[in-house]
């Protein structure tokens, strides 16, 4: 969909801000371009949409050299959301998101009822929000007002340069996992820059990992995490890069142990065969847990006895998650359940499993070969 070829961008000091870069984005693709300030990736964006032109090469969008492309007709059909947003301080939320649909011709019922549908898309209910001014609205929600924006006009491609940068932490995460889902449904091809090497590897299908003016490595998160292409990749990704992985090592089925299970009408057992059990309801989905000790010196049924379950999460949640729940409800293991059979009980990550599981994605990465084929030695 987007194709750099030999693209070089050199400014008249002398400057070299890309250098004879190649690379291609697939179509519903999401790659994110990550480096230090001044390594050329918002100038490598930027090309794309003619808001800087190359010395030389050529940048094709969807099979077509932008050079030959009106800039402005180009830039109505590329979505484009930038850290400070950029919203018409004069204009409502509603007709800030149908810019461009009126721009392109649409008409002005059709284009506020496409803002209306992208609002309620990006969590603003168009009836709260719709009327309201930029200043009437926190940072995070102006942001989903721009990505609102860069969609109206139902753009094949978006470019986003740091848009997450300016709030808070805890509203960024909110943000990025509202747009992996957002994504998830409406498939662009996503060219985003940032700075912060955690939103890229939580973001991106491939992270371009940039030097000066060059990608030294464009890859999946987890390639670039486990194995570095360069001495350069390695200390950008840094030491820690093994618990950065978490966040893009998916939980599997193979990670989970099977603990004893007791259904909430059985009798309740004397012998759980452990220290604990997890119970279930009818239809084997997750309903709590019960400790032996209690069992020892109770009676009746499992129901009278359960304790509730704060500790657990679906299936392909990453390992960072995994890790998190552990720490938050301070327990030696979460359960896992499947919500596409919903929320079936599948079995339970320990420690020693989440362990394994990360140590065997990386070396799948590094045979090729899928996780299930990989045995790890584990002690005791």
């Amino acid at each position: 969909m987007i194709r750099f070829e030999h693209v070089t961008k050199r400014y008249p000091d002398g400057t070299t801000a890309v250098d004879d870069l190649s690379f291609e984005v697939a179509r519903g693709e999401l790659v994110t371009l990550v480096g230090p300030s001044g390594c050329g990736k918002t100038t490598t964006m930027k090309m794309v949409n003619r808001l800087v032109e190359p010395t030389g090469g050529r940048v094709l969008v969807d099979g077509q050299d932008v050079s030959t492309v009106d800039p402005v007709r180009l830039r109505r059909r590329i979505g484009y959301v930038i850290q400070q947003v950029g919203l018409f301080p004069h204009r409502t939320v509603l007709e800030n998101t149908a810019t461009v649909p009126h721009l392109l011709g649409v008409k002005r019922a059709r284009a506020r009822a496409r803002a209306a549908e992208l609002l309620d898309l990006v969590g603003l209910d168009p009836a709260t929000y719709g009327d309201r001014y930029p200043e009437q609205l926190s940072g995070g929600q102006r942001q989903r007002v721009g990505v609102a924006r860069a969609l109206a006009a139902d753009p094949p491609v978006l470019l986003m340069d740091e848009p997450f940068g300016a709030v808070d932490p805890v509203v960024r995460e909110r943000l990025q996992s509202e747009f992996l889902k957002l994504q998830a449904e409406v498939r662009k091809t996503v060219l985003f820059v940032t700075h912060d090497l955690e939103e890229a590897v939580r973001l991106g299908d491939r992270i371009a990992v940039y030097g000066q003016g060059r990608i030294e490595q464009l890859d999946a998160p987890a390639t670039v995490l486990g194995a570095p292409a360069t001495p350069y990749v390695a200390d950008f990704v840094g030491a820690d890069r093994g618990l950065k992985r978490l966040s893009v090592t998916p939980v599997q089925e193979g990670d989970l142990e099977q603990p004893p299970v007791v259904h909430l009408d059985d009798p309740l057992p004397r012998e759980l065969g452990a220290r604990w059990a997890v119970v279930l309801d009818r239809e084997d989905n997750l309903h709590g847990w019960i400790s032996a000790e209690h069992a020892a010196r109770a009676g009746g049924t499992v129901r009278d006895h359960a304790r509730r379950m704060d500790a657990w999460l679906p299936l392909g949640a990453d390992l960072k998650q995994a890790f998190a729940t552990m720490l938050q409800h301070d327990a030696g293991w979460i359960a896992v359940i499947d919500r596409a059979q919903r929320g079936r009980f599948l079995g339970v990550l320990t420690p020693a499993r989440l362990h394994e599981a990360l140590r065997r994605s990386i070396d799948a990465d590094a045979q090729d070969v899928p996780r299930a084929q990989v045995d790890v030695e584990t002690v005791g």
